[in-house]
C-alpha cells in the first residue's frame, strides 16, 4: 500500500489522496428513496472507486437491490456494485440474478454467503438446491460471467461461526481461489485488529486488497446494537465516547465524524490508502470525513 499524509504546507510533496468507497442499502419507501438519491447526488462528486448496495436476507431486498443498481447505472457516472447472497435461493435463481446484473451493465459483485434468514445468531441453513457457501457462489459467478469482478467480506475479529482465526482465514483463501479479487472488512473500531488481522491474511500468502470497512456511528446506540450482534468489539472508550448523548443528536453527530476521521486518518498513517464507507444513505459524516483525508469533488479547486 502507498503511504498517505494529508496535504503538507509550504511546497512539500503532496502524495495521492486515498481511494473511497461507499455501501448503501436499497430504499423501503418513496422519502427513503429520496433520501438516498440526495445522499447518492452528495457523494458522487467525491468520485468513489464504486459504490455498493446491500441485499437483505433471504432475498427479501432483491427488486430493490437491482432497480437501485440499474437507476445508479442509467443516471450517474458512478460504477456500482451489486450484493448477492447464497440465502434462500436456488443456484438456477442465483445464476438468472447474476446474468440479469450482467445484461444491465454490472461488472462488480460483492458476494456473501449471507446471514441466515431467521435472524443473526440462529443457525445457517443453505438452501438445499442452492450455493452452499460463498467460495461456491464466487465460481459459480466467475464461471458464467468471467469480466465480472468480486469483492467478498473478511473480518478482522474473526466471522462469529469460525472455530477460530485459521479456520477463519482459511475460508478467505478459497474465496481467492474461487475469483475473489478484493476483500471488504466488518467494522472494527480498533485499528491494531484490523492491522494484525492483514499480517496473519499476507502471512498465509493472500495478496488481494483487505480494504477496511469504516462506519459513522450517526446513531451510536443503534449502532452498536447493530455491529456487536455482528461480531464486532465496541470498545470502552468508545462507549465514553457517546455517553450522556442519547438525547442530543447534533452533537453525537460531531463526535461521530471526529472519531472516524480520526480512525481512517491514523490508519492513512499505517499506509492504508483504501477505505469502504458504511455510508448508512446519509452523506454528512462521510463527506466531512473524506474532505479531512483531503479527498475533495470532482473538478472543484484545491488551494495551491
Amino acid at each position: 500500500m502507498t503511504e498517505f499524509a494529508i496535504p503538507a504546507p509550504d511546497g512539500q510533496r503532496v502524495l495521492p489522496s486515498p481511494k473511497i468507497s461507499f455501501e448503501f442499502f436499497p430504499p423501503k419507501t418513496e422519502e427513503m428513496e429520496r433520501n438516498l438519491w440526495d445522499t447518492i447526488n452528495r457523494l458522487a462528486p467525491l468520485a468513489p472507486n464504486f459504490v455498493s448496495v446491500t441485499y437483505g436476507a433471504g432475498g427479501s431486498t432483491r427488486e430493490r437491490t437491482h432497480s437501485t443498481i440499474a437507476r445508479i447505472l442509467g443516471e450517474t457516472q458512478l460504477v456500482p456494485a451489486a450484493h448477492l447472497t447464497c440465502v434462500g435461493a436456488s443456484r438456477g435463481e442465483i445464476d438468472e440474478i447474476v446474468d440479469r446484473y450482467h445484461e444491465v451493465g454490472v461488472r462488480h459483485i460483492v458476494a456473501l454467503r449471507g446471514d441466515p434468514a431467521t435472524g443473526i445468531g440462529t443457525p445457517y441453513v443453505a438452501h438445499p438446491d442452492g450455493y452452499q457457501t460463498s467460495p461456491e457462489l464466487i465460481a459459480g459467478i466467475k464461471k458464467r460471467h468471467p469480466d465480472i469482478e468480486v469483492s467478498v467480506s473478511a473480518y478482522p475479529e474473526k466471522h462469529p461461526e469460525a472455530r477460530d482465526f485459521d479456520a477463519d482465514i482459511d475460508t478467505l483463501k478459497a474465496k481467492v481461489d474461487a475469483g475473489a479479487s478484493r476483500a471488504i472488512t466488518q467494522v472494527f473500531f480498533d485499528n491494531d485488529l484490523y492491522l494484525r488481522y492483514l499480517d496473519r491474511v499476507r502471512a498465509r500468502g493472500i495478496d488481494i486488497p483487505v480494504v477496511p470497512g469504516i462506519m459513522p456511528m450517526h446513531n451510536f446506540k443503534q449502532a452498536r446494537n447493530f455491529v456487536t450482534r455482528a461480531g464486532t468489539t465496541v470498545p470502552k472508550w468508545l462507549d465514553e465516547k457517546f455517553e450522556g448523548l442519547d438525547d442530543d443528536a447534533e452533537t453525537r453527530k460531531l463526535v461521530a465524524a471526529t472519531v472516524a476521521a480520526g480512525q481512517v486518518q491514523k490508519l492513512a498513517k499505517h499506509g492504508v490508502d483504501t477505505f469502504h464507507f458504511y455510508t448508512m444513505n446519509r452523506a454528512d459524516l462521510v463527506f466531512a470525513i473524506a474532505h479531512l483525508l483531503g479527498i475533495r469533488p470532482k473538478g472543484a479547486a484545491k488551494a495551491a
